[in-house]
């Protein structure tokens, strides 16, 4: 196989071509023509796409990772966790062997088991009757899951986890506990980060709102109750929909090496308006929103990681590495990966895209082979339409 070094260590570097350290003799040399290089990018949470919906085609749930993580090359994304919402325990045993982390696509980082433990309060888009509770500690979990053998991140609502031993227990396993869909106050969740808990599951939705008197989940972001070197990591839907620009930026001045962009992606993404699944329940696509079938209740987003990208950097007005950053270093360093991804390093996987000025996707490669290229007519006619008609609000 051909090696493709990188000659720096950022996180994006411009230049004419790839560039091979003087010791090495290049393969080739690939004329960029001044683009961005950047690493791959990282999607911690996303429930399918284009017709797949990981929860629901259980059956089929092996092909579907397949299709999606084709298609997410599209988007500049390398590796990602496919996400299983709430569900009964029949279709966790079914879909978790099926999982191996081989595609022809983007790399299958584990599963990101989003519930069942989570809080009734703030289902959100979880069928209610699937909700569980941790009464017999980890067991609870295995009983439920039936193994975890590719699994890398779990949502609790950490009121479900009181002692936080079920936390420590999964930390120690090397699996990511995110909190989420949770009624938890700032102490709930001070615990469950002293447990071993690192990543908050979408800020602001599913959770309670910012008090003053008690800012909750949202207050970790600033709390001085944290075990020292211990980074919070929390993840922002940023497809101009769930999370108000202005709310973007509070989250980016607060805590800006904590932030994770992810894109929730629901079966729709690629897709125009209708009728779809999530896990249990019906959901459908109205003018560009996704909603739980006959409500008014989001039920996550129909925009790729590279739109978010692109938004987040107009809502906030940071700079187009620290916009790349929270798709690429901040989850692989979330993950305790970023030796060998989200950065173009020596000894990193040579996981990269390059991207046009305005952050358009022109190719996409995975250990140092082009597997996605983007025709110049594509991309140029997306670098024409204003953000602001990719944003519901500015």
């Amino acid at each position: 196989m051909e090696k493709l070094l990188i000659q720096s260590q950022f996180s994006l570097t411009r230049n004419c071509s790839l560039l091979f350290y003087s010791v090495c003799q290049a393969h080739r040399q690939i004329d960029c023509g001044n683009s961005i290089i950047a690493p791959g990018y990282i999607e911690l949470q996303i429930n399918g796409g284009h017709g797949v919906d990981f929860s629901h085609d259980v059956d089929t749930v092996a092909n579907g990772i397949e299709k999606v993580a084709k298609e997410l090359l599209k988007n500049g994304v390398t590796s990602f966790c496919p996400t299983i919402v709430t569900s009964p325990p029949d279709t966790y045993r079914k879909i978790l062997p099926q999982v191996t982390g081989k595609t022809k696509g983007a790399q299958v980082l584990g599963l990101h088991l989003e519930g069942p433990f989570i809080s009734p309060l703030k289902k959100g888009a979880h069928p209610e009757d699937c909700i569980k509770d941790i009464d017999k500690g980890i067991d609870s979990l295995m009983d439920t899951y039936s193994n975890l053998n590719n699994v890398k991140i779990i949502t609790i609502a950490p009121e479900k986890d009181p002692s936080g031993s079920v936390t420590k227990t999964l930390t120690h396993m090397g699996i990511t506990v995110s909190l989420g869909h949770s009624v938890a106050n700032l102490s709930q969740g001070e615990l469950a980060v002293q447990s071993g808990a690192r990543l908050i599951t979408h800020l602001f939705n599913a959770m309670l709102p910012f008090h003053h008197r008690d800012p909750g989940l949202v207050g970790l972001l600033a709390s001085n109750n944290i075990p020292a070197g211990q980074e919070i990591y929390f993840g922002i839907i940023a497809d101009g929909i769930h999370t108000h620009p202005a709310a973007l930026r509070i989250a980016h001045r607060t805590d800006p090496n904590g932030l994770i962009l992810v894109s929730d992606a629901i079966a729709a993404l690629g897709l125009g308006d209708g009728k779809h699944h999530l896990g249990q329940l019906e959901l459908e696509v109205r003018e560009g929103k996704a909603y739980i079938a006959g409500t008014d209740t989001l039920c996550g987003s129909i925009a790729p990681l590279d739109t978010c990208v692109r938004i987040f950097k107009k809502a906030t007005n940071c700079s187009t590495v620290y916009a790349i950053e929270c798709a690429t270093l901040h989850p692989a360093r979330c993950l305790n990966m970023a030796e060998t991804k989200g950065t173009l390093n020596f000894g990193a996987d040579a996981d990269f895209i390059i991207l046009t000025d305005e952050l358009f996707v022109q190719s996409t490669w995975i250990k140092g082979e082009c597997v996605h290229q983007c025709k110049p007519e594509e991309w140029a006619a997306l670098s024409s339409r204003p953000i602001e008609q990719l944003c519901e609000c500015n």
